[in-house]
């Protein structure tokens, strides 16, 4: 049964760590979160579509993503779960280099974690998809 999970779970202070990481540029911290072989999917809507796979790719993924930014935090909002699959709400708050206009939008991020890793980390332009990818009702 999918629910709403609460904040002081250990599998959301992975979550939570993992964007403070990203938050302060500190990929080398996020990827210790992360299993080896972690598979990473960004959907077709987003800049950086494509597949990465373990480390390696993650951390050119990351540092590339993150380089952009000229200031700002992606912050998650809600957390939903069912069985090992957690979907946090995100609000994306961004400035990238060389912009004066902010980037001020909501996805939603889906995470596997297993033996208090992130095995599978994927995005999602709306949240009935990140829903749907984690098996979980619509009205959660």
């Amino acid at each position: 049964m999918a629910s709403f999970v609460h904040p002081e779970s250990e599998d959301i202070e992975i979550i939570r760590q993992f964007y403070s990481g990203i938050n302060r540029n500190d990929i080398e911290f996020v990827l210790t979160l992360m299993d080896v072989d972690v598979s990473r999917i960004e959907p077709e809507e987003f800049s950086a579509a494509g597949i990465y796979q373990g480390h390696s790719d993650l951390r050119k993924h990351l540092t590339a993503g993150r380089s952009t930014w000229a200031e700002g935090t992606c912050e998650p909002v809600d957390f939903f779960s069912n069985g090992n699959k957690i979907v946090a709400t995100v609000h994306i708050k961004v400035r990238l280099n060389n912009q004066s206009e902010w980037i001020d939008a909501r996805i939603a991020d889906g995470f596997m974690i297993k033996d208090g890793l992130v095995m599978e980390f994927n995005s999602f332009a709306n949240i009935q998809n990140a829903f749907a990818w984690a098996n979980i009702a619509a009205n959660s």
